[in-house]
């Protein structure tokens, strides 16, 4: 049965996860500086699959609803956000915006399961939009109207992939993820040579050294693997309303780790956007949990 309160060790746990899932924009950052975008999402997504793929069960959902996951996931999501982050947004930033997946994941809800819209989720959509627009007025090196739209993209596609898995229904999420990262590396390959070139491709094969493998294998098992097992291994033992918010961390390490590596400065602006933004999340994932006692008390 899901325990309401964590345990110091699965507390533990679920910080690991959300540290490795904000620091992880770093590695992106530093694997970019190696790779093309395109390929590098291309080369995640491959060790995604290899050799995971071999040792776990294809989850018993339709061939159509792994490749859609795969697709909006692989290209959608993680093509756009590295082509964002080349040059068009801060790491910091972009662990920020992304996280704007959660109001689409909401429209598509109510869109297409009929779910009504509730007052507090209007007030978080606007403390969101608000943080946003505060980004926009404050355009610069770091955050540009091209980045930003691409990482809203990015978020947009993160959300229907969402939308996908929830259709899949109840599934191992590991053996989901990989068994969809199928169709998440060949488009992902083909854009690659489209748009970057074969010259581009296989010279940053060969020239890459150490450390951006390492960066590609951090994406991999460290986000892929470790990420989505100890997630999934976390829920299967907690309530989601437990385990969900302690997702809000993700960008609060995601900035804090591209100030301490980056040097990407924390501005007052930049925090003041990310108050308002993460006010929004925060409303929209704690208001219900906070409100149970008293519905149960009335």
């Amino acid at each position: 049965m899901p325990r309401e309160s964590l345990p110091p060790l699965h507390l533990l746990l679920a910080l690991v996860v959300v540290a490795v899932w904000g620091t992880n924009f770093v590695v992106i950052k530093w694997g970019l500086a190696d790779f093309p975008p395109l390929t590098f999402a291309a080369l995640r997504f491959a060790f995604a699959v290899l050799p995971a793929v071999f040792f776990l069960k294809r989850p018993a959902v339709p061939w159509w609803n792994l490749a859609a996951y795969g697709v909006l996931i692989g290209v959608g999501q993680f093509g756009m956000l590295y082509i964002a982050m080349t040059h068009w947004i801060s790491p910091g930033l972009a662990s920020l915006v992304v996280q704007t997946q959660v109001f689409f994941t909401i429209g598509f809800a109510m869109l297409i399961a009929g779910e009504r819209v509730k007052g507090f989720q209007i007030v978080a959509l606007l403390l969101a939009a608000s943080g946003l627009g505060w980004l926009m007025i404050h355009t610069n090196a770091e955050v540009t109207p091209l980045g930003l739209g691409l990482v809203l993209i990015a978020a947009l596609s993160w959300a229907s992939g969402n939308t996908v898995a929830r259709a899949a229904g109840s599934v191992n999420m590991l053996s989901y993820v990989v068994w969809a990262s199928i169709f998440s590396a060949p488009p992902l390959f083909a854009l690659a040579l489209m748009f970057e070139g074969w010259p581009a491709f296989s010279q940053s094969i060969v020239h890459a050294d150490a450390s951006a493998w390492a960066a590609v294998l951090w994406q991999s098992v460290g986000n892929t693997i470790f990420g989505y097992t100890a997630w999934a291994w976390l829920l299967a033992r907690h309530p989601a309303a437990t385990i969900a918010p302690l997702s809000l961390l993700v960008p609060v390490f995601g900035m804090g780790a591209s100030a301490v590596m980056l040097g990407e400065p924390l501005t007052g602006w930049k925090l003041t956007a990310a108050a308002l933004v993460l006010g929004g999340l925060a409303l929209n994932t704690l208001w219900p949990i906070l409100r149970r006692p008293a519905v149960k008390a009335a």
